[in-house]
């Protein structure tokens, strides 16, 4: 409740399957956001205005003025600040229910698994296929789902990594070097808020059990046509 006694939450408690037992699970959860970028602002926002009780933003980075076409948790005031300290000030002022501890580091093999444990779920948004191995590999390790989100150019991705699915399923190898990162290539802005969205939507199912989350299927979006197509993923060997 608020200090005037209004539920933000009026309207999640009145869907039909979700109801006081999903928003006391989100009330509940710890999520951890991996990259604070196009995937990660828009990511942050809904699950932080959805009632998730403590997120944790890990990032390296500062605010440049090229991220603000799509990042929208800045703006021009926030250029070289950092971002997950822009974000956590952003978010805690819209959401003050919310919990968010900002972790200004970049997650290294000795450092992922300590990052990560002791959340419900992981939202990976970074943008190079070294951390997201090194997330998916950490996450599997301590037996939490991912919620994997990519964007380029026009293209974005959304899926689920459980314990019968795992990113090198889809991507056994590093794909080619110009898929490898969005940062100096084209992005369109408005596909960050759709993926980024559509992962928030993801780690709500995953925390609720509500619905049928992605796992087991990549979601494929092309922006030039709006369509959203699904691609069927294969649980690797240990879990057949």
């Amino acid at each position: 409740m608020t200090a005037a006694g209004v539920d933000p939450f009026v309207r999640h408690r009145a869907l039909e399957g979700f109801g006081a037992a999903g928003q006391d699970a989100l009330a509940g959860a710890r999520v951890a956001v991996v990259g604070m970028g196009g995937l990660g602002c828009p990511a942050a926002q809904y699950l932080a205005g959805a009632g998730v009780g403590r997120l944790t933003l890990i990032d390296s980075d500062a605010v440049s003025l090229t991220n603000l076409h799509r990042q929208l948790l800045y703006g021009p005031a926030d250029v070289g600040r950092r971002k997950v300290d822009a974000a956590a000030q952003v978010l805690t002022e819209r959401a003050p229910w919310c919990e968010v501890t900002p972790l200004d580091q970049r997650l290294t093999a000795t450092a992922a698994a300590a990052a990560l444990a002791g959340h419900d779920v992981v939202l990976d948004g970074t943008d190079t296929w070294a951390s997201r191995y090194l997330i998916a590999d950490a996450a599997a390790e301590l037996g939490v789902p991912v919620v994997w989100g990519a964007i380029s150019a026009w293209y974005g991705q959304v899926t689920v990594f459980d314990g019968a699915h795992h990113l090198r399923d889809v991507f056994p190898e590093e794909p080619a070097a110009h898929l490898a990162v969005c940062e100096g290539g084209g992005v369109l802005g408005p596909l960050a808020g759709q993926v980024g969205t559509a992962m928030a939507s993801q780690a709500v199912m995953v925390l609720t059990g509500v619905g049928t989350a992605l796992a087991g299927r990549l979601s494929v979006i092309d922006a030039r046509d709006g369509a959203w197509r699904t691609l069927p993923v294969a649980a690797h060997a240990e879990a057949r």
